[in-house]
């Protein structure tokens, strides 16, 4: 671990302990040169699935792109941050899951509608025109017909 005062790359470690939410352990380290003091973290690197786009390119998973898609849905609606963060943590938590080492950019979107779906009915349609890339009304009705069928059959078992 490099000394981020003077580079030196020789330090001991004063202290150890788990951190507040018990993903990493925080280590105090003392530089053997300079003397200073400093703190760093060490976290359990998680391996995430590539995603394969629909050009073909591939890049890593990237939460912070599902939590922009998901307030942008989002937008005007009675949806709290936290409720938000907790649906990228799903999908975040499903595409760890998954076994392959990449996954389709598709199968990404279709986890992002699943919670939408269960969060609100308007953010989920404002995701869904974007990502399956309404041409025009009909296919927004076709959605939306869709919706208003599974809370059909979900009031009727309840």
């Amino acid at each position: 671990m490099k000394c981020p005062f003077c580079a030196n790359t020789e330090n001991k470690v004063i202290d150890s302990r788990i951190s507040k939410d018990g993903s990493a352990i925080r280590r105090r380290r003392e530089c053997l040169d300079c003397s200073k003091r400093f703190t760093t973290y060490e976290f359990v690197e998680e391996v995430l699935p590539m995603v394969v786009k629909k050009d073909g390119r591939r890049e890593p998973f990237d939460r912070n792109k599902i939590l922009s898609g998901i307030k942008k849905a989002c937008e005007k609606r009675p949806i709290s941050i936290d409720v938000m963060e907790d649906a990228v943590d799903n999908v975040e938590q499903k595409c760890h899951d998954f076994q392959g080492k990449e996954i389709t950019s598709s199968a990404v979107g279709e986890m992002v509608m699943a919670e939408l779906q269960h969060l609100d009915g308007v953010a989920y349609v404002r995701f869904a025109s974007v990502y399956r890339e309404f041409r025009d009304v009909n296919d927004f009705l076709d959605e939306l017909k869709d919706i208003l069928k599974v809370k059909g059959e979900k009031g009727t078992t309840s």
